[in-house]
């Protein structure tokens, strides 16, 4: 059986980590350099680096924050926001990105993912989905999700897998930031039909969530942010808890 990851998300504002719930009141989680090294250290299996206001500002990632990540630490490490060609994932991987995570410039050009996964591999392309339950229908959103698309999540998370995507970090806008849980239904939908491992992010508040994403959500990996940055819950702790809990994680 394939061990299940832990990963923290560094969402980026300005040079600096932020978190917040449902995507807005922001507020201020520390150096994104000096986190990532604690998690490094603390044994997170991955690293998520997410310039969340590039796409709104008509910018590119910040290549220097990359570059002084990546020196800092020693695990996969995947960068997102503002990535819309190939030049643009050539110069992360080139400032030490293992993988790179694309949203919005998805949805405006799906041929992207193709083209990266064509370029790069599908194991660098993961693509994000952020999503928010919408009369009814699960409906994908764009621009740190500030807009809603045409799109529904479920047709969308199997097109990007067609398309080559090696991995999906599914968002529940939702769930996000509240620390009651993930959206346990959604991701055990997209997760039981993808043959791409699926990350699930939002709503992660207390140990047992993660157990619950693991098992009834089929998650491959789940993500968090606050409760990692504000200390609530320590990784060594976690995975331990989840290791007598039966499930197999890298320790």
């Amino acid at each position: 059986m394939l061990t299940k990851r832990i990963i923290p998300c560094l969402d980026i504002k300005d040079g600096r980590t932020v978190k917040g719930t449902n995507f807005v009141n922001l507020r201020d989680a520390g150096d994104p350099v000096a986190l990532a090294a604690i998690y490094a250290e603390q044994g997170a299996d991955e690293l998520v680096f997410l310039d969340i206001t590039a796409t709104v500002d008509g910018r590119k990632t910040l290549i220097e924050l990359v570059r002084n990540v990546a020196h800092t630490i020693n695990i996969p490490f995947t960068v997102g926001g503002g990535i819309s060609s190939v030049a643009d994932v050539s110069a992360l991987l080139n400032a030490g990105a293992d993988k790179i995570s694309i949203n919005s410039s998805a949805v405006r050009n799906p041929d992207l993912v193709n083209e990266l996964a064509l370029e790069f591999g599908s194991q660098c392309v993961v693509v994000a989905i952020d999503t928010r339950y919408v009369d009814g229908e699960h409906i994908v959103h764009t621009h740190g999700g500030r807009k809603p698309t045409e799109l529904r999540t479920i047709a969308w998370a199997k097109e990007v897998e067609d398309r080559g995507a090696g991995e999906i970090l599914l968002t529940s806008m939702d769930t996000d930031g509240t620390k009651a849980g993930f959206a346990l239904e959604l991701t055990a939908r997209i997760s039981g039909s993808a043959n791409i491992p699926v990350i699930a992010s939002g709503g992660a508040g207390t140990m047992e969530h993660f157990v619950d994403v693991f098992t009834i959500g089929k998650a491959d990996a789940g993500l968090a942010a606050s409760i990692f940055h504000f200390k609530e819950i320590e990784i060594p702790a976690l995975k331990g808890y989840l290791k007598d809990k039966g499930i197999e994680m890298r320790l």
